[in-house]
């Protein structure tokens, strides 16, 4: 029996005189650990240490072969048509319409096309427009959770969006208008779409970028991603990034405690509620802060206002803006 037991302790001392993977990046200068939420409201503790395991894993993802891309269009606006970069047959067989706006849709981690922030924008949009709204499916690189790995993943994603974007740009004469909005880690994927279009996107929306893995990351969302650019901030003491990243960044109730809501998940989810409304209301007038910190705790009063989201790109607005939400739909109180 004892010849088992000593066995056993020197297996486990053996495992742990095992050499660990080499760490390669820090994604955040504070904490190595820290919670994100993924695209089902969950939240998961996360390490933000970069690994060469983690390298590894993430070279297994082929962004350009696994990535899918759904066409809804309102006539087909519930019932995608896939799109398959470099064919052709698969685009000219679609109801795609260069003459159109394209929108260029971004799920966040470990969710696919049919996360809910897709299930609330697809119909919005459709609603506003006749446009071609392209869901793009990344669950191939945003399915691990192995949240580095995800967080390597989104990089990749987004410069293989942005070549299926020039492709699809390069055999079209007609030169559509495109709007890149995404959710989350799809908030800061959106970004680098934008800055690696051969021509700038008209409009970016990033809808609460995710905070961890892009505190210190080089690859964070930029003002110049886009012709215009925009992000909501509304759980930015959980998963969503507190500081500004666009040109106008909007901060309703102060970016995070959404009224009606009780947890970190409720609050990253509102800024799409919010932004599909604004594109069907008009509503959610901000008021042009001073500072961060000044939106932080609503005291803004500077003369300037501007609208949350909407269709059209407010180009050539800058500036952080507040304002009041309600606790249910209508959640605008303008």
């Amino acid at each position: 029996m004892h010849k088992y037991v000593i066995f056993f302790i020197f297996g486990l001392a053996a495992a742990g005189a095992l050499p660990q993977s080499p760490i390669i990046r820090k994604l955040s200068s504070g904490l190595r650990y820290d919670y994100a939420q993924d695209d089902t409201g969950r939240l998961h503790l996360v390490d933000l240490w970069t690994s060469v395991k983690d390298l590894m894993e993430a070279a297994r993802y082929n962004p350009d072969t696994q990535n899918i891309y759904h066409l809804f269009t309102r006539n087909n606006p519930t019932t995608s048509q896939p799109i398959v970069l470099g064919n052709l047959q698969t685009l000219w067989s679609s109801n795609y319409n260069a003459a159109h706006r394209t929108v260029v849709l971004l799920h966040g981690w470990g969710f696919t096309g049919l996360s809910p922030s897709n299930a609330v924008l697809v119909p919005a949009f459709l609603a506003k427009e006749d446009a071609n709204v392209i869901l793009v499916d990344w669950s191939a690189g945003s399915g691990t959770w192995n949240f580095n790995q995800a967080v390597i993943n989104t990089i990749m994603s987004g410069q293989a969006v942005a070549r299926f974007v020039n492709w699809l740009d390069s055999v079209n004469p007609v030169q559509t208008r495109y709007h890149i909005a995404g959710f989350s880690l799809g908030g800061q994927q959106a970004g680098i779409i934008g800055r690696n279009l051969a021509r700038p996107p008209a409009h970016i929306t990033s809808l609460d970028p995710a905070g961890p893995g892009f505190i210190d990351n080089e690859h964070k969302f930029k003002p110049t991603d886009g012709l215009y650019t925009e992000a909501i901030h509304t759980n930015i003491h959980g998963s969503g990034y507190a500081r500004p990243l666009a040109q106008v960044d909007f901060y309703p109730n102060g970016g995070n405690n959404m009224p009606g809501c009780t947890n970190n998940a409720c609050d990253h989810d509102r800024a799409y509620f919010y932004f599909a409304e604004s594109m069907q209301t008009g509503g959610f007038t901000g008021r042009r802060c001073e500072t961060y910190e000044a939106a932080l705790i609503g005291n803004c009063n500077l003369p300037e206002t501007l609208q949350l989201g909407g269709l059209e790109p407010k180009t050539g607005n800058t500036g952080i803006y507040y304002l009041k939400t309600s606790s249910s739909p209508p959640f605008s109180l303008d």
